[in-house]
């Protein structure tokens, strides 16, 4: 588990913090103590997590595009961060088909662009690089892929992802190369999580928010795949991970440079229509129809994460069951379709109930 004590007044910067992920790991940080900076697009909408958690006035927060390298340098030299999350991302497989150039310009020009940054700056010691399951050359296999399997992608952004895994790897062994840790004293290792769901998502084609604002206008779900398998995991699962990676990565120098798989309970493996039906469930009402896959880009239809690795050398593990998971994440969305326009004391609960379940 993570030592809470480490991470105060840690300087902290985290690309991509008004996105989901990226929202709760700012707010998870600064309730450790950290001195959080962030750099990213502004949120996408008011009732995203980073809105409702009030996390502008929380952590130090830079509007700018993740491709503008002399803003984002200039972000770096004015926070000076110790340790640095890289989550800033086109992050939607479909959307990645539309505009594929920007798709790549964001998720392998942006990794460079990071990687520079945190060349160029001595403060840095720590970095850890979020890409995706995706990045992996899926062959629709039964068993989870590990972190020495081949890379790949069959569509943009999937490509794009095992491409940025290419870059910080290059990165790695010219510059941050672990056998000469104390010429330049950084850290450089990647995490790749698989689907993650939680409070305060909207982005478009996902599964979660779709699911929740249909039954909240009492309307049928739509579900384009419903045999496609995912590995489910809740926002705070792989966040966990990161933070234990990134707090051995500082206190062993030298160590952990890697890739690392962070991923749910092997039960948490579900298809898409299995998990319409679990959400439906904890509700209480409420059906979901199939769009059918006439004319549908190409997606992967089975994926799975082998998390040997993180549980074995990290002893790390994934804490609540798909069933927890969802209750949390549906609890989140009732208690804003509620009225709520408030939830940072929402989000800290969770956030404290799954240290005290990490503490055990």
């Amino acid at each position: 588990m993570t030592k809470p004590a480490f991470w105060q007044n840690k300087k902290i910067l985290i690309t991509g913090h008004t996105g989901f992920k990226g929202s709760w790991l700012a707010l998870w940080l600064n309730l450790l103590g950290a001195e959080v900076a962030g750099y990213a697009l502004p949120p996408r909408t008011e009732n995203d997590n980073f809105v409702l958690a009030n996390l502008q006035q929380r952590v130090n927060s830079n509007l700018a595009d993740i491709r503008n390298f002399p803003t984002l340098l200039y972000t770096f030299k004015q926070n000076q961060p110790e340790i640095v999350f890289h989550l800033a991302a086109q992050p939607i497989v479909r959307e990645s088909y539309k505009n594929p150039k920007e798709t790549y310009d964001i998720n392998l020009g942006g990794t460079v662009n990071l990687l520079e940054c945190c060349r160029l700056v001595e403060s840095v010691r720590v970095i850890v690089n979020v890409t995706s399951d995706k990045c992996y050359e899926n062959r629709e296999q039964l068993q989870g892929y590990r972190e020495n399997d081949r890379l790949g992608g069959f569509d943009p952004y999937s490509s794009s992802k095992a491409g940025s895994e290419i870059i910080t790897a290059a990165y790695r062994q010219s510059f941050f190369n672990p056998a000469s840790i104390n010429e330049h004293g950084k850290s450089l290792a990647s995490a790749r999580a698989g689907n993650v769901i939680g409070g305060g998502d909207w982005q478009s084609d996902r599964l979660l928010p779709d699911c929740l604002i249909a039954l909240q206008q009492n309307r049928p779900i739509i579900i384009r795949k419903p045999s496609a398998t995912r590995p489910w995991q809740n926002v705070l699962e792989p966040l966990s991970g990161y933070l234990l990676l990134a707090e051995k990565m500082y206190s062993h120098p030298g160590l952990y440079g890697e890739a690392w798989n962070f991923g749910p309970r092997d039960d948490a493996v579900k298809t898409v229509a299995e998990l319409a039906d679990l959400i439906i469930d904890i509700w209480g009402s409420g059906s979901w129809e199939s769009l059918g896959e006439k004319d549908e880009p190409h997606e992967t239809t089975l994926l799975k994460l082998d998390i040997t690795k993180a549980k074995t050398v990290l002893k790390w593990a994934p804490q609540w069951d798909l069933a927890t998971n969802l209750k949390r994440t549906v609890g989140w969305y009732k208690k804003f379709f509620g009225g709520s326009t408030d939830m940072y004391d929402y989000a800290v609960d969770q956030i404290q109930e799954y240290q005290t379940l990490m503490a055990k």
